[in-house]
């Protein structure tokens, strides 16, 4: 208890996550009187999950592609398409931030790669300044149900659960998010537009012809992951691939010397879920040893008598833990515990994927500690409460499309299932 506790505190205090969990392992294991070495056997475990190899590729190419031209091309083309319609370039930002989270996994980077373009740009069309804060804050986190979203991936390794699987079930649901939001945007600047006669097919022409070697690039990854030509990690490799041979050696945008600082940079996030997942599969093997997960089921299904009220529960939980702690280690630490629970009561394993991680996406703008939040923040050098004002519009009515999704399980199973 005494151990707990300090381990609690330390957590409290800064300590790295990675080394709370990974001391509460060997606390456990040690209590128990089993060999310590079961923590370093765990930690390898990690090398028999060859979907791993996914997430460094995703992300570097990701992290590759925030450091080129392709988020003012995706926003210039936008623009074209979309630009005459009432509101249309709150549209362009809301999409052309899911799509770009989707392929960076980090919210944070798409706010501050595309949010230099969009933010200014949405002032300049004269739309108010809370809610273009309150835009480009809320829709760095929109992808997060879109493949190849790490998020995504890193739930699949954790519940054992088919990643096809899981980027079908996350699509409806994203769409749902972006509607809602998109619906909203309209109405709220439903004044605001460029007149249609100075809609030009010659400029849609030219982003699109600016934009010829990205637009092909979620064609072929997500088509191939869908048809079933590609794996999911050789999906990775040949985006990791191609991005590389686009910015570095076609356009050029990228000097080779670049490479290095920007792997660097990409794999410390990786580095970072790595090993939390790694000392989080010991903490999960040290509980199921110890039958944390038999007497939590057993607990729930004490005050809990229903599907329904299960759902309500971990709605409100999820929503809880999202303000104080990360998606990447709610996954890691969390789903394991949840997982038979939610089996008891009938639940889909993919769609309580779906369900966490669209509660998770909430964090990322719910105060008191919502990661996007500060970097919106400092980004655009507004106080943290104005921007706490600006995005609880969105923040609200992501809500209620999580709600929706949570309480209507078709929704995410309707393309797995089809």
């Amino acid at each position: 208890m005494i151990a707990a506790l300090v381990l609690i505190l330390l957590a409290l205090l800064g300590a790295p996550l990675f080394a709370v969990i990974g001391a509460s392992a060997l606390n456990g294991f040690n209590q128990q009187g089993d060999p310590l070495s079961i923590v370093a056997i765990s930690v390898f475990g990690l090398t028999d999950l060859p979907l791993l190899m996914a997430i460094p590729m995703f992300t570097f190419a990701g992290y590759l592609l925030s450091e080129s031209g392709a988020p003012r091309r995706l926003v210039h083309l936008s623009e074209a398409l979309l630009g005459w319609m009432p509101g249309g370039l709150a549209m362009i930002s809301l999409v052309a931030c899911a799509l770009f989270t989707a392929f960076t996994g980090a919210s944070g980077v798409t706010i501050i790669a595309l949010g230099a373009l969009l933010y200014p740009a949405l002032k300049h069309a004269g739309y108010p300044d809370n809610f273009n804060l309150g835009l480009v804050t809320s829709s760095g986190s929109l992808g997060l149900l879109f493949a190849p979203s790490l998020p995504l991936i890193l739930y699949g390794v954790v519940a054992e659960v088919s990643i096809d699987q899981l980027f079908r079930a996350g699509l409806l649901p994203g769409i749902l998010m972006l509607a809602m939001l998109g619906g909203w945007s309209l109405w709220r600047n439903r004044s605001i537009r460029v007149p249609f006669d100075q809609f030009s097919a010659a400029e849609v022409g030219r982003a699109l012809w600016a934009a010829r070697w990205e637009l092909p690039l979620p064609i072929v990854v997500l088509g191939g992951i869908y048809s079933g030509f590609f794996a999911v990690s050789e999906a990775a490799a040949v985006t990791a691939f191609y991005v590389i041979f686009i910015d570095v050696i076609v356009l050029r945008e990228v000097p080779l010397r670049s490479l290095p600082r920007i792997m660097r940079e990409a794999m410390v996030l990786v580095g970072g879920i790595l090993i939390i997942l790694g000392v989080s599969l010991a903490s999960t093997n040290y509980m199921i040893f110890a039958g944390v997960p038999d007497k939590l089921l057993a607990l729930t299904q004490t005050h809990v008598d229903s599907q329904t009220t299960f759902l309500v529960s971990l709605l409100l939980f999820l929503l809880a833990l999202g303000a104080i702690l990360d998606i990447f280690s709610a996954l890691v630490l969390v789903v394991p515990l949840i997982l038979p629970v939610a089996a008891s009561f009938g639940v889909d394993p993919v769609h309580l994927g779906i369900v966490f991680l669209s509660a998770m996406q909430l964090g990322y703008l719910t105060p008191p500690v919502g990661l996007n939040l500060f970097i919106a923040s400092f980004r655009f050098e507004r106080s943290i409460t104005s921007v706490y004002l600006a995005t609880l519009p969105f923040l609200l009515i992501l809500l209620v499309a999580v709600i929706i999704i949570t309480f209507w399980p078709s929704l995410s199973l309707f393309l797995v299932q089809g």
